[in-house]
């Protein structure tokens, strides 16, 4: 996968994330949008990330600005301390992608860039020669610390007493910090699955694998929770260890943060709209468009199917965060699950559930092709439909080719933005009926690509 700047930022295969092409892209960044003259750098734990890392710095100096390095941290730990001074950050992460990919992800003094920031980065030719050079690089070792500290404060630590919490740990950044959050919130932790080899958590399309694990691990516990490899996408199991849709953990976040404005993709479920807050804005899949969405709105809070969340007000002794977080939507409806469970809670929520899958290592040209030749040939959507025992009642494509069918279900195919993937999305009235009609999906677009 040649290197592609985008939705996620940059991302490729490590071989090719050499220290030119980082460099180039930092010192765009760097001339293209506003840094508040100091360049915050993070990163995950894959073993391609500190050496990323330091070519970010020493580019982050070369162009004037003040280094500050916050070591391996979760993205919105980073994001929370570049933004509390002002300045711009860089995280080194491929987020859910395996190993041999990695990324850059940018801020800019008050949140994730936007998609103006990218157009002008690309537009930005390199900086003339003779920038003075930053200063020495400093380190920051107290952002995880103060990350942990904005939950605590904010819910107490009393809120989760009586509870037992397992954390899936496995590669995660934030691992540490997650089993210390829920400590100093009140909650007994048993940790689960720690690896010193990184495992690609995809929170959005967890494999069947890993949830036969999460079910197995789940007696006596009250709740597993976790994150993906950078920490900003929860993943969440009741006692049963069914894993709880991100959608489903973002609506009910939203209601807990008394959002009044909502903005998500077209990709969550549409139980949402039946919540009665006073909007719901759909956009695009990726956080930058739900970012744009929620501008100039009231109260808003943002999420996405993987359950990134975004607090775009202060509410309940948080102050605005805008990135996507996790620690916010897995703590928020643990609190407001109580004595009842999380499952009594999801029960409660609107009857309709997403589920969600991708074909690995397909090439974005003919995902692209894929969904082409179904967009423009309704004779071709029919034949992929009847494979679903389904009939075509209306077709959105604000994101890839999104098809609601007579009976109430939705599928949704779309290539991925950021890696050689073809994305499935399914929604129906349960959980068992979206998982069955996410397979259907599946198996009918894998013939057809």
């Amino acid at each position: 996968m040649a290197p592609k700047f985008g939705t996620s930022g940059l991302r490729g295969l490590v071989t090719e994330l050499t220290p030119e092409l980082v460099a180039a892209h930092v010192t765009a960044f760097a001339a293209a949008c506003p840094t508040g003259g100091a360049l915050y750098v993070g990163r995950d734990l894959r073993p391609s990330s500190a050496r990323i890392a330091g070519d970010v710095a020493a580019a982050g100096r070369a162009a004037g600005l003040r280094v500050v390095d916050c070591g391996e941290v979760p993205t919105p730990a980073l994001a929370l301390a570049s933004i509390s001074a002002g300045a711009a950050a860089v995280m080194v992460t491929g987020s859910h992608i395996p190993a041999d990919r990695n990324g850059l992800k940018f801020y800019v003094p008050n949140g994730e860039i936007s998609k103006a920031d990218e157009a002008a980065i690309l537009a930005m030719p390199a900086l003339p020669d003779g920038t003075e050079a930053g200063p020495a690089p400093v380190t920051d070792a107290d952002a995880g610390d103060r990350y942990v500290a904005r939950y605590v404060a904010a819910f107490g630590p009393d809120a989760l007493a009586a509870r037992r919490i397992g954390v899936y740990s496995h590669s995660a950044v934030g691992r540490d910090l997650l089993i210390r959050a829920l400590r100093e919130l009140g909650a007994e932790v048993v940790e689960l699955g720690r690896s010193e080899t990184f495992i690609p958590v995809d929170t959005e399309a967890v494999d069947p694998d890993t949830r036969a694990q999460l079910r197995g691990w789940a007696a006596g516990l009250d709740a597993i929770v976790s994150t993906d490899g950078d920490g900003d996408r929860p993943l969440v199991t009741d006692a049963a260890g069914e894993v709880i849709p991100g959608d489903v953990l973002g609506q009910i976040t939203a209601r807990v943060m008394e959002a009044q404005t909502v903005v998500t993709p077209v990709s969550s479920n549409s139980g949402v709209d039946a919540k009665g807050f006073a909007r719901v804005i759909r956009t695009r899949i990726g956080s930058p468009f739900v970012i744009a969405g929620m501008e100039g709105q009231d109260r808003a809070a943002g999420y996405e199917a993987n359950g990134g969340f975004l607090l775009g007000f202060d509410s309940k002794g948080l102050a605005a965060l805008m990135t996507r977080d996790s620690l916010l939507p897995i703590i928020a409806p643990l609190v407001a699950a109580g004595d009842a469970g999380l499952a009594a809670l999801v029960a409660a929520e609107p009857a309709c559930f997403t589920a969600a899958d991708r074909l690995t290592e397909v090439p974005v040209e003919r995902s692209q092709a894929l969904v082409a030749r179904l967009t423009k040939d309704a004779a071709a959507r029919a034949e992929l439909l009847a494979a679903l025992d389904g009939a075509e009642a209306r077709v959105d494509l604000t994101d890839g080719l999104r098809i609601g069918l007579t009976d109430g279900r939705v599928v949704h195919i779309r290539p991925s933005g950021n890696a050689p993937e073809l994305r499935v999305y399914a929604e129906a009235k349960t959980p068992d009926q979206a998982s069955a009609l996410l397979a259907a999906g599946l198996r009918a677009v894998k013939e057809r690509v």
